[in-house]
């Protein structure tokens, strides 16, 4: 599948395109993100002040949101091109530190989206003679513990892996490696407050971000994050198939 091929498919699937998140939801977290909310801040540290019009903006130019300022309710958009751009950036960064043989740290905040997403990229640099950290399992978290499936962290919780925005995970995480002596990882592939935190502590970072979440944008904008890739984060997991192999056949890593 070529950029021009998998680009009509995310839009058809709306992974891209007119996507689920709506324009009201997106301009409410752009505040949110500024005013310092919890869930949005996504462990992400400001390098300098940003205002709500430069974060409009940047979502315009990073995401593909409307820029049309009086646009406040309905449609929102992700462009299709400016998701694949970010994948190919993504898929070079990978699959260069996959054939170094690097420690990836794999972990996801949407896992009833993105864990098969993340568990194929996986397996794959495994396969090509990469690490995936392993983080001893168990830490306890609010009401619940981090957990890792099929390689990627995740938050537990009463039975069930969560939707969560919190950065608190990843630190915890990089926490526990430190506590059993482990080095850190080269390189993180997440989304949410685990990519966020993340880019933060260091650590160079891929995340994956759905339109409003302008969190990983602005992080990287600043030159945290390393690369943002714009998605809806949450369409039923079966359709990122092609994403999956698109992103594995550019990065050279073995199908998963």
């Amino acid at each position: 599948m070529n950029t021009a091929e998998l680009a009509e498919y995310l839009d058809s699937v709306k992974i891209t395109g007119e996507v689920a998140t709506t324009r009201q939801d997106n301009l409410k977290h752009m505040r949110l993100f500024l005013e310092g909310n919890e869930h949005l801040g996504f462990g992400v540290e400001l390098t300098r002040e940003w205002s709500f019009d430069d974060v409009f903006d940047l979502m315009h130019e990073r995401v593909g949101t409307s820029p049309d300022r009086s646009h406040t309710e309905g449609q929102d958009t992700i462009d299709a091109m400016k998701c694949v751009a970010a994948l190919d950036r993504l898929a070079d960064r990978l699959g260069a530190s996959a054939r170094r043989g690097e420690r990836i740290l794999f972990a996801t905040g949407h896992p009833a989206g993105l864990l098969p997403v993340h568990a194929a990229l996986a397996r794959a640099v495994a396969a090509a003679g990469a690490v995936v950290v392993q983080v001893p399992e168990g830490r306890h978290f609010g009401a619940g513990d981090i957990r890792q499936v099929f390689g990627v962290l995740v938050w537990h919780q009463h039975g069930g892996l969560m939707h969560t925005h919190f950065p608190e995970p990843m630190r915890l995480s990089l926490e526990t490696l430190t506590a059993n002596g482990a080095a850190m990882p080269d390189l993180v592939v997440a989304d949410h407050g685990w990519a966020g935190q993340a880019a933060s502590s260091g650590i160079p970072t891929l995340g994956f971000a759905d339109c409003n979440d302008p969190g990983l944008f602005v992080s990287e904008a600043q030159g945290q994050v390393e690369v943002a890739v714009p998605l809806d984060d949450n369409v039923t997991p079966g359709l990122y198939a092609p994403l999956i192999a698109y992103v594995l056949e550019r990065a050279g890593l073995p199908a998963a």
